[in-house]
């Protein structure tokens, strides 16, 4: 088999495998196995093709992943899902307690509990959602 097939193959497997796992190490190593199989079409010598994929593969991994790295583990700037709940306006349906209760958030129905557990909260009050456990809202009253 022809040595630059040979690093093509090495590029496409390491990509592939890189979409699984998305550590960002072997899709650069994918990348650097380009190199080597450019000069092996070429006709380069295995010494030089392996040379050319060490210096490729350590420029990649020492300047590149970092970057991706910090890309990827960026925090998240919207909040999603039961976080989004978080913070909005609530209006109490079944008198909140420490123990039970029922509000609508956003048109939706949840089982709601005190945030303060000494607080009872009327039917036609205004609440803040706290947190969310679970399909539990905590809320404290609005002021």
């Amino acid at each position: 088999m022809e040595m630059w097939l040979v690093w093509l193959v090495i590029a496409v497997v390491c990509g592939v495998v890189e979409t699984v796992t998305l550590t960002a190490a072997l899709g650069v190593l994918g990348l650097s196995a380009l190199a080597p199989a450019l000069l092996a079409a070429l006709g380069a010598p295995l010494p030089a093709q392996l040379v050319v994929f060490a210096a490729a593969a350590t420029a990649g991994v020492v300047l590149v992943r970092p970057v991706a790295l910090r890309h990827m583990n960026r925090p998240q700037l919207e909040r999603f899902g039961v976080d989004a709940l978080v913070g909005k306006r609530a209006y109490v349906l079944r008198e909140v307690s420490d123990r039970d209760g029922l509000v609508r958030i956003d048109g939706e129905d949840w089982t709601a509990r005190s945030y303060d557990e000494s607080a009872v909260i009327p039917v036609g009050s205004t609440v803040d959602v706290m947190r969310i456990s679970g399909t539990t809202a905590f809320v404290y009253p609005r002021e």
